[in-house]
């Protein structure tokens, strides 16, 4: 009940603290390991480390960055793609702004705007429906990239150009889905964790029962919560108590937002107008039926089809953002953390993005020297 009441009050957060780290030490003793968790989405990495989460249970509890953050688990070559497209003369390109620094191999959307490109941040796909209405002759092309908590709200702009009968409006819609990737973390990556600290916006759309397959197939606890300290902390504490158990189930922490069948309203917009399809992930290579494509009797609103884009393999770095999004690697394991790789000269999405694991570990967790 404090929990639920009291999610800010630093006094409950530094009890529940301490009881966590009692918890996890209790589990060590009797597994002979450190309890490792997955956070499965981009706003918990920050929250976590700017919270001082990490920092205060990293001797006790090994909490690794997943999957969670949608512009680094996009794959290079799509990266590439989007600022082929924005390359074009007449044409708008419409983005968040998370997207504007990520290095390509060439340059980034920032450096193609700043080159006369016309690229703009939008806070909605809706405001790029309104810029293309306001200029009827020229392309305008949204970049669609995210999660299935985005994917709604995609949806919505294609709905919006259709109903309008806006021509010269198209999305590069480049989307992601949770259930493939964690199937793919236990089956194939084999990353060596204990539990999910489940997402707590997918989880709005999905529902808490869309992860019952966790414990059903691969034995593995997981923790749907919210982004206060005292939600997060009372998340990894539900999970040390099923790992000693040995017990492992779907929790709902976040009951006063996620439902245990998701928002169906949501899920019919997306099914309206998106299909499963093959996607490649950064790190992980194709992943069947992992994305969501532009169904085929829209195809005239799917930028992939309306503008014949090609692009060559892409560099290769020594970045380990794609080691960092399997929770194989932390980024202070990447020998490029913090030289040649800084926010203000980024050498892999991580480091960009207001979600990446690089990005929260410099900024908070970050040892000077």
């Amino acid at each position: 009940m404090r929990t639920l009441f009291e999610p800010k009050d630093s006094a409950v957060a530094r009890e529940l603290a301490q009881k966590v780290i009692k918890l996890a030490d209790r589990c060590k003793e009797k597994t002979g390991v450190t309890p490792a968790f997955m956070e499965v989405c981009g706003s918990h990495t920050m929250a976590l480390a700017r919270s001082g989460i990490k920092l205060i249970l990293q001797d006790h509890v090994r909490l690794l960055s997943g999957p969670g953050c949608p512009v680094c688990v996009t794959d290079q070559k799509q990266i590439d793609a989007m600022i082929e497209v924005a390359e074009a003369q007449n044409r708008i390109v419409c983005t968040f702004g998370d997207m504007m620094r990520v290095p390509g191999s060439k340059r980034s959307l920032l450096s193609a705007k700043t080159e006369g490109r016309d690229v703009r941040i939008v806070y909605s796909p809706l405001d790029a429906v309104r810029i293309a209405q306001e200029n009827p002759d020229r392309e305008v092309v949204f970049l669609g990239v995210g999660f299935e908590t985005t994917v709604p709200v995609l949806a919505a702009a294609l709905q919006l150009a259709e109903l309008k009968q806006v021509e010269n409006f198209s999305m590069w819609a480049t989307t992601k889905l949770v259930q493939p990737v964690l199937r793919t973390l236990l089956s194939v990556k084999k990353v060596k964790i204990h539990g999910f600290l489940l997402p707590g916006h997918v989880s709005i759309v999905l529902g808490e029962q869309a992860y019952q397959f966790l414990a059903d197939e691969f034995h593995m606890p997981g923790v749907i919560t919210g982004f206060e300290t005292v939600e997060m902390l009372s998340g990894i504490y539900k999970l040390l108590q099923m790992v000693l158990n040995d017990q492992p189930a779907i929790l709902n922490n976040y009951k006063s937002v996620v439902r245990p069948d998701g928002n169906p309203i949501a899920q019919k917009i997306m099914n309206e107008f998106f299909t499963p399809c093959d996607e490649t992930w950064r790190g992980m290579g194709m992943i069947p039926q992992s994305g969501l494509d532009i169904r085929d009797q829209y195809s005239h609103l799917n930028a992939k089809k309306k503008f014949n884009v090609t692009v060559g393999e892409p560099k290769k770095t020594l970045c380990r953002c794609g080691d960092m999004i399997c929770g194989l690697a932390t980024p202070d394991e990447c020998i490029l953390f913090g030289k040649a790789c800084t926010p203000i000269h980024p050498v892999g999405p991580c480091m960009v993005s207001d979600e990446g694991s690089c990005s929260a570990y410099y900024a908070y967790m970050r040892k000077e020297g």
